[in-house]
């Protein structure tokens, strides 16, 4: 396949198991055509898309080297979606030749996704095949194959650099201006297994402070630490009962609760909740009723 002088292509290929066989078959067919190809393989397809698009985002800087992508699920529409997670990812399921064209044409696609389900390797072939030889703003199906007007040069020539920006901006004011997201940022969340529906990462230790994140209906059954600890809201909103001072408060976004050593509380998620809390001390929690019991006292609303 020509290059017409430009960078060596490097494609990234992965599958879900309905889209492997057709995956392997494009696969054998750039190998065929002596194309660098990295095979990642068969997993779920949100996992795979997820990790070509990632991977293609990663190498889109490279100065010797054009890297796109391959996806293949039973719809191609899956994989597509957890690809074009990534800003500067463009990935267009392709069933037809045309869509192909299209995708190559109007959208600079850098991921192509095929449907193991209605794509026989004949046709898939065909569809890579110009995919891959179409260039950007060429003639395609959408504009009639023939040439696009000077206007609408003008405007691919802009897109590129307006949709790369897409999803970095916000990203960027998101993190830049909120100091407990930025700590919070590139860090694994784990299960709180004594609490159901909850997850916790430590953002630092000593004094020792986390986010903490509810799933919507979730209960914190009566418990007590034995340390006392800062709580304040980000997202949601959540209920709490401080047993020992037979005391209710709600919280919403933005709200402060201190709660003391020793005291117990029972905690009711109204929704998604996510919270800060600061305490000093090792992790404790001490549970001082079962989880029914919680739900009949809240339905209660009793201490």
């Amino acid at each position: 396949m020509a290059q017409n002088g430009k960078r060596p292509l490097k494609i990234i290929a992965g599958a879900d198991p309905l889209g492997s066989t057709l995956k392997d078959a494009l696969v054998s067919h750039l190998k065929s055509l002596q194309i660098d190809v990295e095979d990642i393989g068969t997993n779920k397809y949100y996992s795979v898309g997820e990790e070509v698009g990632r991977r293609v985002i990663s190498e889109a800087d490279s100065t010797t080297t054009e890297t796109r992508g391959l996806v293949a699920c039973g719809t191609g529409v899956g994989v597509a979606i957890f690809a074009n997670k990534f800003p500067g990812v463009y990935s267009a399921t392709c069933t037809t030749t045309d869509d192909a064209l299209n995708s190559r044409s109007i959208n600079n696609c850098n991921v192509l996704a095929v449907s193991g389900a209605s794509t026989s390797p004949d046709l898939g072939i065909k569809i890579l095949e110009i995919w891959l030889d179409t260039p950007f703003k060429s003639p395609c199906p959408a504009s009639g194959n023939n040439p696009w007007s000077s206007d609408f040069q003008s405007f691919f020539d802009e897109s590129i650099g307006e949709m790369s920006k897409i999803g970095l901006e916000k990203k960027e004011e998101e993190l830049g201006d909120c100091s407990i997201c930025c700590l919070a940022k590139n860090r694994e969340f784990t299960e709180i297994d004594i609490m159901p529906g909850g997850m916790m990462k430590i953002v630092r230790e000593s004094p020792t402070s986390a986010i903490v994140k509810f799933k919507g209906g979730s209960i914190e059954p009566a418990h007590h630490h034995t340390f006392g600890h800062d709580v304040v809201v980000m997202t949601g909103s959540k209920r709490v009962w401080n047993l020992s001072k037979k005391e209710k408060c709600s919280l919403g976004v933005g709200d402060y609760l201190f709660t003391p050593a020793g005291d117990v509380h029972r905690v009711e998620y109204l929704e998604d909740t996510e919270f800060f809390i600061k305490w000093d001390g090792q992790w404790d929690i001490f549970l001082d009723e079962d989880l029914d019991l919680a739900k009949c006292a809240i339905e209660k609303d009793e201490f």
